[in-house]
C-alpha cells in the first residue's frame, strides 16, 4: 500500500512538471518570443523636444538654444578595424580640437551587440563650423550627422544667479526624470533647475516598421514633442547690468521688487559667465570660481547669510507692540551705553555720546541702539522672534529659485536645540539691533521691506509667464497696529530726508521721496577696552561690517523696493545709498514711477 502510494505520488508530480513546462514553451515563451519578433520588426525613435527659452519682461533673452549638428558613427566597428579609425581619422582631420583616443574611448564605452543605433561622440559642433565639414562627412555611411541644440546665455554674467544654468546629466537625475534621460541635460541652478519641467517638455517619439537589414519600410505612429514652453521674467535685464555696473570693485547683492513681490532685479556680484558649465566646465575655470573670497559662486540673493544689523529695527519695534506689553508708548533715555545689573560691562549704542531722550521716531531716525536695548529687556527674545517670523525674518520667502535658505532668528529653544545651551540675557539685547546669532538673506529684508510699506508680506517672484500661464500675486495680511506703523514710516523717512537721518546725503536729493533705514552688521565684536572705534576704513577688508540699506518709494504711494547690501561696506548710509540713489535715478529716468511725490509732514 505503501509503495502504490509513493508511485501515484511520483506519477502526479511528474504530470505537474510535465504540464508546467508545456505551458511555458507553448504560451509563456510564445510571448516572450512574440515580443522579440515584434522588436526586430518594429523600432521606436524618441523625438527630443526643443527646451523652452527664458525672456526678460521686454522679451530680450536671457536662455536661448544654439542651433547645431551631433556626429554619430555606426555601431558594432571593431576598434583595431580599419573602418573605425578611417572613420575617426576623417573627423579630426576636419575638427583637429578634438582627441582622437577620447572619441575612440567614447565609442567603445558606448558600443554593444544590443545597441543597433549609431552612437554619438561629440555632442555638439555649431552651424558654423558644420557647414564646410557636412559635404565631406556624409559621404562616409558610418558617419551620421543629426541637428542638435545648446544652451546659450548672451547676458552672460548679468543675470547669472537669476537664470543659473543646464549641464549635463548624471545617472541619479537620468533615473529620475526620461526627458532628462534621453535628453541629457538637465536644469542645475536658478530658474533653469526650479522650471526644468516646464522648460524640458514631454518627448515626442516615431514607431517605424523596419527590414532585415534594419531599414525604415513603413511608419506606424508618431507624436510630436511638447517644446518651446518659453518662460517671461519679471525681471528688467537692462536694470540688472545697471545694477552689475554699480557694484564694480564691490561685492554684495542689490534687489529691486515691486511691492506685490515682482522681483524686477536681482544681483549677487560677483557673478560668473554659466556658459562656461554647459559643455561642461574646465578644472581651471571651476578651480578660480571656488577660489574666490568674493564667492562668485553663492547665490546671494537667497543663500546668503547675513546679520541684519539695523535694518531689523522696525520690524523689532513692531514686534515689541505685538508682544502686548505696552513698550512703545515710552521714550528712553540714551546716554551711549546701558548695563545690566551690578555688570561692568556695557552695551554701547553707535553714538559713544548717546542720544538723550529717544521715542519711537527718532529711534528709527538716528538707529538709537539704547532704545531697542531697553524695550528689549521688558519683551524678552521669544516674543521678538515669533513676531519677526510672522514679518518674514528667519524663514524662507517662497521665491521660485531652488537651495533657499532660511538663516536664523534665535529663541530660546532655538539655542538649546542648536548649542544644548541656556538663553543669556546679554543675548536678547544684542539681538534686538540684528546682531548676535540673527541671520538673514537680502530677499528676506526685501520682502519684509514691502510688508513695511503696505501692510502685506508678498511672496517673491521671478517668473510672471510661465509656460502661457502668468504667475499672479501671492501676499500675506499681517494685522498690526497702525499707529505705531505710521510713526515707523515716518521715521524711515527721515533715515533718507531728514538732516539728522543717516542716509541723508545720497537720498535727499532724488526725483521721488524715498522712505529706509540703513544697517551695518558686524563682523567681529569690538572688545570692551576699545574706548574709541576704530574707523571701518582703517580695518581689513574682511573685518569690515556689512553695510544695508533697504527702502521703498514712493513714500506716499509705496511701488517699489530697492534693497542694497554691501560686503564689507562699513556704513549704509555711505556705500550702500549711493547705488540705491543710482537705481531710483535710473527707474525714474526709465518711467518706472510716473511723478514726484509730496514730502511727509
Amino acid at each position: 500500500m505503501v509503495r502504490f502510494g509513493i508511485v501515484i505520488t511520483v506519477f502526479v508530480l511528474f504530470w505537474i512538471m510535465l504540464i508546467s513546462r508545456i505551458y511555458q514553451i507553448s504560451i509563456k515563451s510564445n510571448l516572450y518570443y512574440e515580443g522579440l519578433a515584434k522588436n526586430n520588426i518594429e523600432r521606436k525613435y524618441f523625438i527630443k523636444p526643443v527646451r523652452g527659452e527664458i525672456l526678460d519682461r521686454n522679451r530680450k533673452l536671457l536662455a536661448v538654444n544654439k542651433i547645431g549638428f551631433s556626429i554619430k558613427i555606426a555601431p558594432h566597428l571593431k576598434m583595431d578595424s580599419k573602418e573605425l579609425n578611417q572613420t575617426i581619422d576623417s573627423i579630426i582631420e576636419e575638427f583637429p580640437d578634438y582627441n582622437r583616443t577620447k572619441l575612440l574611448k567614447r565609442y567603445k564605452k558606448k558600443d554593444s551587440y544590443y545597441n543597433h543605433r549609431f552612437i554619438k561622440i561629440i555632442d555638439f559642433i555649431s552651424y558654423e563650423d558644420m557647414i564646410g565639414a557636412y559635404p565631406k562627412l556624409t559621404i562616409n555611411k558610418l558617419i551620421k550627422i543629426d541637428s542638435e541644440t545648446e544652451r546659450y546665455y548672451p547676458a552672460g554674467s548679468m543675470a547669472t544667479h537669476i537664470v543659473g544654468y543646464v549641464g549635463r546629466s548624471n545617472k541619479r537625475d537620468n533615473s529620475r526624470d526620461n526627458v532628462v534621460d534621453k535628453v541629457g541635460v538637465v536644469g542645475k541652478t536658478g530658474l533653469e533647475r526650479e522650471y526644468n519641467k516646464v522648460l524640458e517638455g514631454e518627448l515626442g517619439y516615431r514607431t517605424v516598421k523596419v527590414s532585415a537589414t534594419n531599414r525604415v519600410v513603413a511608419e506606424l505612429e508618431k507624436k510630436r514633442p511638447i517644446e518651446d514652453q518659453n518662460l517671461i521674467l519679471n525681471i528688467d535685464l537692462d536694470l540688472q547690468k545697471k545694477i552689475n555696473e554699480l557694484f564694480k570693485g564691490q561685492a554684495g547683492v542689490a534687489i529691486v521688487m515691486n511691492v506685490n513681490g515682482d522681483v524686477l532685479a536681482a544681483v549677487s556680484y560677483p557673478s560668473y559667465d554659466p556658459n562656461l558649465f554647459v559643455g561642461g566646465i574646465s578644472s581651471k575655470d571651476w578651480k578660480a570660481l571656488i577660489d574666490d573670497l568674493n564667492h562668485p559662486f553663492t547665490n546671494k540673493i537667497v543663500a546668503g547669510l547675513y546679520p541684519p544689523g539695523s535694518s531689523i529695527k522696525m520690524g523689532m519695534a513692531l514686534a515689541y507692540s505685538k508682544s502686548g506689553k505696552g513698550t512703545l508708548d515710552k521714550a528712553e533715555y540714551c546716554k551711549g551705553y546701558i548695563k545690566i545689573g551690578k555688570n561692568k560691562h556695557k552695551f554701547r549704542c553707535w553714538s559713544k555720546w548717546g542720544h538723550g531722550t529717544v521715542n519711537l521716531r527718532k529711534a528709527i531716525r538716528e538707529s538709537c541702539d539704547v532704545y531697542f536695548y531697553n524695550k528689549s529687556l521688558q519683551v524678552g527674545i521669544n516674543d521678538m522672534s515669533k513676531y519677526l517670523n510672522e514679518f518674514g525674518l528667519g524663514v524662507k520667502t517662497g521665491i521660485d529659485l531652488p537651495r533657499e535658505r532660511s538663516g536664523v532668528i534665535p529663541n530660546k529653544e532655538w539655542k538649546m536645540r542648536t548649542y544644548k545651551q541656556p538663553w543669556y540675557l546679554g543675548e536678547t539685547i544684542i539681538a534686538s539691533i540684528g546682531q548676535g546669532y540673527d541671520l538673514v538673506t537680502p530677499i528676506q529684508v526685501a520682502r519684509y521691506t514691502a510688508f513695511l510699506a503696505t501692510k502685506k508680506l508678498p511672496t517673491p517672484h521671478l517668473a510672471h509667464i510661465v509656460a502661457g500661464n502668468t504667475v499672479k500675486p501671492e501676499y500675506k495680511m499681517i494685522d498690526v497696529n497702525w499707529r505705531y506703523l505710521d510713526l515707523i514710516r515716518k521715521g524711515m523717512y527721515d533715515v533718507c530726508n531728514s538732516p539728522r537721518g543717516t542716509a541723508r546725503k545720497f537720498m535727499s536729493h532724488l526725483p521721488i521721496v524715498v522712505a529706509g533705514k540703513t544697517g551695518t552688521s558686524q563682523v567681529i565684536s569690538i572688545p570692551q577696552r576699545e574706548k574709541r572705534r576704530m574707523k571701518e576704513s582703517q580695518m581689513e577688508y574682511y573685518s569690515r561690517s556689512h553695510a544695508w540699506l533697504t527702502t521703498y518709494a514712493p513714500f506716499h504711494n509705496p511701488k517699489y523696493v530697492v534693497t542694497v547690501l554691501v560686503e564689507h561696506g562699513g556704513h549704509g548710509g555711505s556705500t550702500s545709498a549711493p547705488i540705491a540713489a543710482a537705481i531710483y535715478r535710473w527707474m525714474y529716468k526709465k518711467g518706472y514711477f510716473k511723478e514726484e511725490q509730496p514730502p511727509a509732514k
